[in-house]
């Protein structure tokens, strides 16, 4: 059982690497890294020349998560999207680069996604 997480998580690594190396992150398109845990989501814009996160949104946060009971659900996923495109029109970005971070294009991914789209972010 052990050596099929092992290959689940080695394909996973693989699959990242892969969707990073045909992305990259400007100052005026960012890549909006997506890490989807099975209690939380996470979203950074992030500027690779610098090296730099321009703005961060995880639903850990108390302004993200508000009264959801679930960090790690489709709602939560939605509500995040959305603050993120506000954070991201707060600092001027209109732009950037979808980074799903090897997982599927379905479910919360999409859901964020969606979400961001909604707020105003073109990708």
């Amino acid at each position: 059982m052990a050596d099929k997480n092992k290959e689940k998580a080695r394909r996973l690594e693989r699959r990242k690497h892969h969707v990073r190396n045909s992305l990259f992150g400007t100052p005026q398109r960012p890549r909006m890294s997506v890490y989807r845990s099975s209690k939380h989501i996470y979203v950074q814009l992030i500027d690779d020349y610098a090296g730099k996160t321009l703005a961060a949104v995880a639903t850990t946060l108390g302004e993200v998560r508000g009264e959801l009971k679930n960090g790690g659900n489709v709602a939560a996923a939605k509500k995040a999207g959305r603050a993120i495109a506000q954070k991201a029109k707060d600092a001027g970005i209109t732009r950037v680069a979808f980074d799903r971070g090897g997982r599927m294009y379905h479910g919360r991914v999409k859901a964020l996604a969606d979400a961001a789209r909604e707020g105003g972010l073109q990708f």
